[in-house]
């Protein structure tokens, strides 16, 4: 091919390759993540994990250095100065978007981010989190692979909508409407009734019932026996509905749909990343229900690993970072030590504990499995 296209699996290049010659260079990276604090039990999975990455390459030059951000974006810009000046050009993080502010002024140097969002971040900045783009290629797929040509997307009215529609915009994902809605409980359910034209069907319905009693058709009690057995009369129009939302929000907009009368059973629920949330698989009466995530075999036994080291389950967040550990140092032994950061624009796909992932023009995308919630049990569908 003549895009420079290299592909490498992270893991068994830790475990293979455990010494390699670096010459002087010394591989510096910062790690800034909040240690004390809300968010401490995040920065604890994710210098543990980090520790496990380093443990395995078993290399001498290459550190890193952690520091606290207390999830705060002034104390993110001190600790990041201070490392800036021991001479750190590579950092992991920030965590959060929030603290992604000012970090344009330390122009060469890099930060992978774990943050998910991609849109207005500073140019230095990589989101390596599981973004909204990957998430809507890999229901692309899905759609595709189930001749799906009349979606409905649902997008809340939230601080992310906006890297929704982008991400709508560059998958050129195929959505018949997109609909925009409120969370707040008591606006939610008359908003679903107008998107699925619920009150039309129940009047069709009505009318129906009301046009047999009044006639003399042949079985009409047969009809009105199972006329009497529907809530609604009539097609939504849809053969498909994205919920872009999580957890209880999530639910309470497929429960919405119940009570319009459009059942997960008859029209395909798909929603985004719910990182393999155990209670979903509970709500027996939403399913089945269809997302995509990263890989959970992969994400299983990296959680015993830890768990066994660590004796408490890691962050979801954790994992990402393992896996930014070992792709720096796959970039440290083509280039050098201030050089890697020329290869986050020139297009590699890797492939780490957490799945694939690609890396072009400074952004980075992750090949995503896709899931199937039903009956109580989860099955991978690719």
């Amino acid at each position: 091919m003549k895009a420079d296209i290299r592909y490498f699996l992270i893991i068994i290049f830790l475990i293979t390759f455990p010494k390699v010659a670096f010459g002087n260079n010394q591989i510096k990276i910062g790690l800034l993540a909040p240690f004390t604090g809300e968010f401490e039990n995040i920065g604890k999975s994710i210098i543990s994990s980090a520790r496990i990455a380093l443990n395995k390459i078993n290399n001498d030059n290459i550190s890193i250095f952690p520091r606290d951000t207390k999830g705060n974006n002034l104390e993110t810009l001190k600790q990041v100065e201070e490392l800036y000046t021991q001479g750190v050009r590579i950092f992991i993080g920030p965590v959060f978007n929030k603290n992604l502010k000012g970090l344009e002024k330390f122009k060469d140097a890099y930060f992978l981010s774990l943050t998910n969002k991609i849109l207005n971040n500073p140019k230095n900045v990589i989101s390596a989190g599981i973004n909204a783009r990957s998430q809507f290629n890999a229901i692309k797929k899905y759609q595709k692979l189930n001749e799906l040509e009349k979606t409905l997307v649902l997008i809340p009215k939230k601080d992310y909508k906006e890297e929704i529609e982008h991400a709508i915009k560059e998958t050129r994902l195929k959505a018949k409407k997109v609909f925009y809605y409120d969370t707040e409980p008591t606006k939610l359910t008359k908003q679903i009734e107008k998107v699925t034209k619920y009150r039309i069907r129940k009047q069709n319905l009505e009318d129906e019932i009301s046009r047999i009693e009044n006639s003399n058709e042949d079985n009409k009690e047969k009809k009105l026996e199972n006329l009497n057995k529907k809530d609604t009369l009539g097609k939504i129009g849809y053969d498909s509905v994205i919920i872009a939302d999580f957890d209880e929000s999530f639910k309470s907009v497929v429960t919405s749909l119940l009570y319009t009368d459009v059942s997960p059973k008859n029209k395909f629920i798909i929603t985004l990343n719910q990182w393999f949330d155990e209670s979903l698989l509970k709500e027996k009466n939403l399913q089945p229900i269809y997302y995509p995530s990263i890989n959970k075999q992969n994400l299983d036994a990296f959680t015993d690993k830890f768990f066994e080291k660590f004796n408490y389950k890691p962050n979801y967040l954790s994992l990402l970072s393992y896996d930014l550990i070992g792709l720096i140092y796959y970039l440290s032994l083509k280039n050098e030590a201030l050089e890697i950061s020329k290869s986050f624009k020139t297009q590699n796909t890797f492939k780490g504990k957490i799945g694939i992932f690609k890396i072009k023009d400074n952004k980075i995308n992750h090949q995503l499995n896709f899931y199937e919630i039903k009956n109580g049990k989860l099955k991978e569908i690719f």
